[in-house]
């Protein structure tokens, strides 16, 4: 109204200019429209009523501002930091934050989050603690059916698979023979296991190998592998011994060579058991495990080699009929 039009447009024949014309009037009147309709709800604080949102809407839901944003939302006073921190549990309920604008948005495409989708666990130490590395500052308690021996290696199985296992002898070195054909042919395909040794000196030590021994040949790789000594001059603090976590990476972890004992990484811990030398064993932290706190990089002290009183190995009791992990070949592990 009260536009001058060109005079191509105000004539009684219609153009094709006319039509563009009166076609971008009505689009901007139409905006016009809609703006002024919505402006004065579009940003309105949202009302108190909850909304609900199931996993599937259709094209008819409005979603206002509010519906992601709590703008009424007082601010909490300051509350004292404590002075000790906690880990994140596993098994809390506020692993969900209802007022997270995010998961809001998330929860109208998808629904709200499950703790146990489908019936599986989420991801988490607790869960799946041999996806971690070892833990090196918690202690687990012996079990009832433990001997002397089984419970002075309890400790540092915290946060395995065999923490609350129990453990059997498969192989003793003074009893079954102190060649790598002995070793596998009691410790194959028999699962994790534990090895402990104690040198002529007396030093007493051993490894964890998730994995297990196969006798294949292959490199056998986890993150979760650790080697340890017992008592000594780095047991303090009431603990029982010290732990060595796996570095570098989960990649060769064992060395699963049936030509050979056991070999934790290819310098770690190294028991080649061959004929000439057969209670020989050698070691060399840092690259693959972890270095003892003062530096020293061996798990004998000054000896990178020394010479074997006893050896054995622990695996875990299963079922009968109960199924037992890493058993075989991994050819293609990625963990």
């Amino acid at each position: 109204a009260g536009t001058n039009l060109p005079q191509s447009i105000s004539s009684n024949t219609p153009t094709i200019q006319q039509h563009h014309c009166n076609r971008m009037i009505s689009t901007v009147l139409l905006a016009l429209t809609l703006f002024t309709r919505d402006e004065a709800t579009a940003f309105s604080p949202p009302s108190r009523t909850l909304r609900h949102y199931a996993p599937r809407i259709s094209s008819s839901i409005t979603l206002q501002l509010g519906d992601f944003f709590d703008l009424n939302k007082q601010k909490e006073p300051d509350t004292p930091v404590a002075t000790t921190t906690e880990e994140p549990s596993d098994e809390d309920d506020d692993y969900y934050d209802e007022n997270d604008p995010i998961e809001k948005i998330f929860n109208v495409f998808f629904g709200k989050k499950e703790k146990e989708p489908m019936g599986m666990k989420r991801f988490g130490s607790k869960t799946f603690p041999e996806q971690y590395p070892a833990t090196i500052d918690e202690w687990a308690d012996p079990l009832e059916s433990d001997d002397k021996e089984m419970a002075m290696l309890r400790p540092f199985l915290k946060n395995t698979n065999f923490e609350t296992r129990g453990l059997r002898l498969t192989y003793d070195a003074n009893r079954d023979g102190w060649d790598p054909v002995s070793f596998h042919s009691k410790v194959d395909k028999q699962g994790a296991g534990i090895l402990f040794g104690t040198t002529r000196a007396g030093i007493q030590f051993g490894g964890y190998n998730p994995k297990g021994w196969v006798g294949y040949g292959e490199a056998r790789g986890s993150i979760a592998a650790f080697l340890f000594i017992i008592g000594g001059k780095y047991a303090s603090g009431g603990s029982p011994g010290i732990k060595l976590r796996k570095v570098g990476g989960p990649g060769l972890a064992q060395m699963d060579n049936p030509e050979i004992g056991p070999s934790f990484s290819p310098d770690a811990l190294v028991i080649p058991m061959q004929q000439d030398n057969s209670r020989l064993a050698r070691s060399k932290l840092g690259s693959y495990f972890e270095r003892l706190p003062d530096g020293t990089n061996s798990l004998f002290g000054k000896d990178s080699m020394v010479q074997l009183k006893e050896l054995r190995v622990y695996h875990g009791v299963y079922e009968e009929g109960e199924y037992i992990p890493f058993t075989d070949a991994e050819p293609f592990a990625l963990y």
